[in-house]
Order: C-alpha cells, then structure tokens, then sequence
C-alpha cells in the first residue's frame, strides 16, 4: 500500500520544475521574479529538499506559463477517463517530514489526464496551530469536501469548523488556509480551477 508521501516524491515535481524551467531558458532569478517566490525556496524545491504547497505550485506554474497539470501528468498520458477505486484513496499515509509545508499533504486524483481544466486531490491536513502562514492566495477556484476528521477553516477574517459532509467553494484570490483540529486527521477532496 503506498502513501501520499511517497506518490508525492513520485511526481519528481522538483526535477519538472528545473527542466521546464531550462527549456524556457529562465535562471532561478527570473522565476522568482515571475513567481514571486524566493530563489533559496526554489532551490531547495528543484532539488526536492522541500514539497511545494499547492499554492506555491501554482505560482511556480504561473511563472512557467503552464497549468498546474502539467506537474501532474507524465509524457504518455492518453488516457479520455481515470478511475480510483476507494481503497486506492485509503491508503494511510506515514507521519510527513519537515520537508513537507504548508501543513498538508496531497495526492491528484486525476492522474492520465492531460491538459485538464480542474485538478481534483485528495488532501491530508496536519494538527498544528493555527497562525496567518497558513494563509495562502492564487488566482482560481477551490472546492473542499470533508471525507473525515474536522477542519478549521479560514477565509480571510472568517474562521469555519467543517466536518464530515460538509463542502466549501471559494475565491482561492482570496487568502485562505486550513488546520486539522479534532481527533484524527481531517481529510478532504479538494478541487481546483485555474484560468488558462
């Protein structure tokens, strides 16, 4: 049974990044000025040191002039529809490293899917306190439906308890952010749509 720690290391996401980064000609100065994110922060996420939060992906992506799927889809993906059986979805994953941020820990859904517009996960939430670097904002929508465990979620200046059941559809433009509270770890398929 595999966990979405090591599906996560799987993606290579760092190694993506550095050769699209080097295709499109761009030092790691230019993509943090195209970004916004720090050159050390990139750094350390090309040479897989650090798993980029969803958020930061998509400002890495943006940067890149590419939609999030790319980091998600390998070069023989075909495929018209992808099906994950339940038990694919339930596997537990092992207690995350420091080299996971931003609290979360995620896995697409959607795998085989070239060039989609919507980009489905599952996501596994930390307990941890909650503080304003939680926040995070990016162009698009999201969507959060709770499968398990309650979720403390902030939006802007609102603070919701979600549990079991309930769903969530913001402005991601918005600064947003979420902290597992309860007894087990919240868990939620989360969706997200990027323009362009």
């Amino acid at each position: 049974m595999t966990d979405i720690k090591s599906e996560l290391k799987d993606l290579r996401l760092g190694e993506k990044i550095r050769k699209l980064r080097q295709e499109r000609r761009f030092t790691l100065q230019e993509l943090s000025e195209l970004s916004g994110l720090s050159k050390p922060l990139l750094s350390q996420i090309e040479n897989d040191q650090v798993m980029p939060p969803l958020a930061t992906l998509l400002r890495i992506a943006k940067g890149l002039k590419v939609g999030i799927h790319y980091f998600f889809e390998e070069e023989g993906d075909r495929q018209k529809y992808v099906l994950i059986r339940g038990e694919q979805v339930t596997a537990t994953p092992r207690r995350p490293n420091s080299d996971v941020t931003g609290g979360y820990l995620y896995r697409t859904l959607a795998p085989g899917i070239r060039q989609k517009h919507m980009e489905p996960f599952l996501v596994e939430f930390e307990h941890t306190v909650w503080d304003d670097s939680h926040f995070y904002r990016h162009e698009g929508e999201e969507f959060l439906y709770i499968v398990e465990g309650e979720l403390e979620f902030h939006f802007g200046k609102e603070v919701m308890r979600l549990l079991p059941g309930d769903s969530v559809y913001y402005d991601s433009s918005e600064p947003h952010g979420y902290v597992s509270v309860g007894e087990t770890r919240a868990k939620a398929v989360a969706v997200l749509y990027t323009k362009g």
